[in-house]
């Protein structure tokens, strides 16, 4: 079972440059990134080694989040050999997050 990453300055680069990663913006103190928690373990025992499931805290990571452009969170991108293919804001459903993975 595939588990999610956690994921700062130093090994970003590393784990999104190859294959496809959904990546979190999330914080502590968001209420909607919290709900999204167990949805993501979710996506990530159901999807398996076809897809990294990632997540960024912007109060640890705020140099990414600016890289990024994120204003509001939960911000999900999904990346293909390190570039976005797709982005939602907001909470997301476990079947939207497979399907678009799926079909990035």
């Amino acid at each position: 079972m595939s588990e999610v990453k956690h994921l700062t300055s130093d090994n970003f680069e590393e784990i999104t440059s190859k294959g496809l990663v959904l990546v979190d913006f999330w914080a502590t103190w968001c209420g909607p990134c919290r709900m999204l928690g167990p949805i993501l373990d979710q996506v990530a025992a159901e999807i398996g080694d076809a897809a990294v499931i990632a997540k960024v805290n912007i109060e640890e990571e705020q140099d990414l989040a600016a890289k990024f452009g994120v204003r509001s969170i939960p911000a999900l991108f999904i990346m293909k050999d390190g570039k976005i293919v797709e982005n939602f804001v907001g909470l997301r459903d476990k079947t939207t997050l497979l399907n678009a993975l799926r079909s990035a």
